[in-house]
């Protein structure tokens, strides 16, 4: 009956008709629960602060006597200013409040009142936040503040969420076993609602954010870890076995050695494909870490096996780059590597369907042509994605549905921080190459602002003269009223003007897929020297031969951006230059640009990064795929969700989890949520 409660229309709240109902809906509360989960997003502390410990600035609570009338001063009809004095103990002082005229009735002579508001150190007085007749009943308060919208105003919502625990509170659901609360010291979860509503202490507060925070992260990870088990389970029909000692024969002949992290991700790929289970995992790497080899490896294991592998990439440039790597690398093999992009047609596509159709394509590397309806596939055992997070989740779907037996292996080179790793790919497992090939040079990263542009055109014309190619990056195509930022389409018109002995190149958005692949082939076969751009050549080519990337406006960018950019330099034996121009003025703009000075390591950055922007802007608004948590902050709660991961991994693979009535309100939740049917978690 418990559960049900909760799920009662708002309208069962005493003092909530079937308007102020209406009103919570528009806020997305549809029921008990909603409104008791609606948590506060923060907390005005009232605590009384003796004035002679008062900082400038500080955001203090004061008790004092009105010592006249207010004064209001009108500068327009809706602008105006009231002062009054106060007497707070032994200090005089003035307070303050813009445009709040009203707050004349609340200041009468000789009466006590309580205010809330910023104090100015220097000119001895208060500028008026929030105000309440007569002293404070307690010597310190903790009021939540809630997010509202229309006619619910922030009071009617305490009044609201007051109402509904003093009628619900004991409905509320306890899903942790109670050796959980005694091993983490945690408070109940009827306590953690009702003092995450209304504290009694900071203290107390603190312990009811701990709970609920845990619980979040707990039962999410138990969903996860609980629909990996069960689709693992699902898949269980044992593997055929592959030939091992070619791949060993191939990893001979390639003309280096193999680093460690890439000799360990190697073996758990390996170990995938041979095990009873088939693959879902995220290989990660830092630009330049050598994912392409180990997925090549992977490859070739399947196609030396007599079964097909696939490689799907978000450009044809990409796909084409990838092609001409891979048969080198299988040269020595007879391993038939076929192409298939929007631009193979006519008879030779046919010819590639046919060549796929009946087996005689070992390996076929595409971009989203692969999932056309025409794909039919031999035996399609292995299934990788480069650059997983450009592809829709349907995309994904699409070409594993090709080999509905296929293991699969998506690649990034987009450094995801572990506590991202474990939530956003929490079903996946997570293979991480974190170390570089040696030898190679470190690139050089400069940050200048825009009054050295001529020393910058200098520096290009000097490694320009040496025979290495440039990059040089905008984040806009076009002029902008709006932005007073570089745009390309102006920067390549100003180069060519200045390196008029060169050939430069533009590149955006805005240029058809032939015209893009025409523009990188020039640049990548050294026809054009210097190449404008915008973003669309973050995942680009392989240029060996360009040395230098010169991105203005770098303020502009993420530090993600701005790592993957970098990194379109340095892949060849001469010393690499990244000059960020830009005028960064914010704190935030700032400590980007110093942290690319400092790092080349895409995992220290993405660390950085997630706790300057936070988990929901990592990814980008539109495909982060991250849960929306009440209350977890991934970027502080890390240490709680990996021991809420680690507890959720025990708990499922305990026979008394599933048998045991302590559990038995954990079961009803994961059966709840679906995953125990393999429902997918997004």
């Amino acid at each position: 009956m418990t559960r049900q409660v909760m799920k009662s229309q708002t309208s069962v709240i005493q003092g909530v008709g079937e308007s102020l109902s209406e009103e919570l809906h528009q806020m997305k509360l549809n029921t008990v629960e909603d409104v008791l989960h609606y948590f506060p997003y923060r907390y005005n502390h009232y605590e009384l602060k003796d004035l002679s410990e008062a900082v400038h600035d500080e955001m203090i609570t004061i008790e004092g006597k009105v010592q006249n009338e207010p004064l209001i001063r009108f500068f327009s009809r809706k602008k105006s200013r009231l002062t009054a004095k106060l007497l707070v103990g032994r200090y005089l002082i003035t307070i303050v409040a813009f445009n709040r005229p009203f707050l004349k009735n609340q200041l009468k002579l000789g009466e006590q009142v309580t205010i809330t508001g910023k104090w100015d150190q220097h000119r001895g007085s208060l500028t008026i936040l929030e105000l309440h007749k007569g002293p404070m009943p307690d010597s310190s308060r903790i009021e939540p503040v809630y997010a509202v919208k229309g006619r619910v105003t922030v009071k009617k919502m305490r009044r609201i969420i007051r109402n509904s625990l003093a009628q619900f509170s004991k409905d509320i659901v306890d899903d942790l076993p109670p050796f959980f609360l005694t091993r983490y010291r945690l408070m109940t979860r009827q306590d953690a609602v009702q003092e995450i509503h209304f504290p009694t202490s900071r203290e107390r507060l603190k312990q009811a954010r701990r709970r609920l925070v845990y619980d979040e992260l707990f039962l999410f990870q138990l969903k996860l870890q609980a629909y990996k088990m069960t689709n693992r389970v699902a898949a269980n029909g044992g593997q055929a076995s592959l030939s091992i000692d070619h791949v060993k024969d191939f990893i001979n002949t390639l003309p280096f050695e193999l680093t460690e992290a890439q000799k360990k991700v190697t073996k758990e790929i390996l170990d995938d494909l041979h095990g009873p289970y088939h693959m879902n995992r995220l290989l990660q790497g830092d630009v330049g870490s050598g994912k392409t080899v180990v997925a090549a490896i992977a490859l070739f294991a399947v196609a030396s096996s007599g079964y097909q592998g696939a490689l799907m990439v978000p450009t044809e440039i990409l796909a084409e780059q990838h092609t001409e790597s891979l048969k080198a690398m299988f040269k020595p093999f007879s391993i038939q590597i076929d192409l298939l992009t929007s631009s193979v047609k006519g008879k030779r596509r046919q010819e590639i369907l046919e060549k796929i159709r009946t087996g005689q394509t070992g390996i076929v590397i595409g971009t989203h042509a692969l999932i056309q309806e025409k794909v039919e596939f031999n035996h399609l055992r292995l299934v990788v994605t480069d650059e997983q997070h450009r592809f829709g989740v349907e995309q994904r779907r699409l070409l594993k549905e090709k080999g509905k037996e296929a293991d699969v292996l998506f690649m990034t080179a987009t450094p995801i921080p572990r506590t991202l790793a474990i939530s956003v790919f929490g079903d996946m497992d997570v293979s991480t190459i974190d170390q570089l090939p040696s030898g190679r040079k470190k690139i050089k990263t400069y940050w200048v602002k825009t009054d050295m542009l001529p020393r910058i055109l200098a520096f290009i014309q000097k490694e320009l003269s040496t025979g290495r190619q440039a990059y040089i990056i905008t984040p806009l195509i076009e002029e902008s009223e709006q932005l007073d930022v570089q745009n390309a389409i102006d920067v390549h018109a100003q180069l060519q003007q200045y390196f008029h002995s060169y050939t430069v190149g533009l590149m955006h958005g805005k240029l058809t897929a032939q015209e893009k692949e025409n523009v990188m082939t020039a640049f990548k076969e050294n026809q054009s020297q210097i190449l404008v751009s915008t973003t669309v050549v973050e995942v680009g080519v392989n240029v060996p031969n360009a040395s230098l990337m010169v991105i203005y406006d770098a303020e502009r960018f993420g530090l993600s951006q701005l790592h993957q950019l970098r990194g379109r330099v340095g892949r060849g034996a001469y010393q690499s230059y990244c000059i960020l121009i830009s005028e960064a003025k914010s704190q935030e703009s700032q400590e980007r640009m110093r942290m690319m000075c400092e790092t080349t390591d895409g995992f220290e950055l993405a660390e950085f990064d997630l706790k300057l922007r936070g988990p929901g802007d990592f990814f980008g608004k539109k495909q982060s795929g991250l849960p929306e948590f009440r209350l977890a902050d991934l970027a502080h709660d890390y240490r709680t969700l990996a021991v809420a991961r680690q507890d959720a991994a025990d708990l499922l693979r305990k026979k008394e989890f599933w048998k045991e009535d302590i559990f038995l309100s954990l079961r009803r939740y994961l059966k709840d949520s679906g995953v125990l049917e393999g429902e997918r978690l997004d």
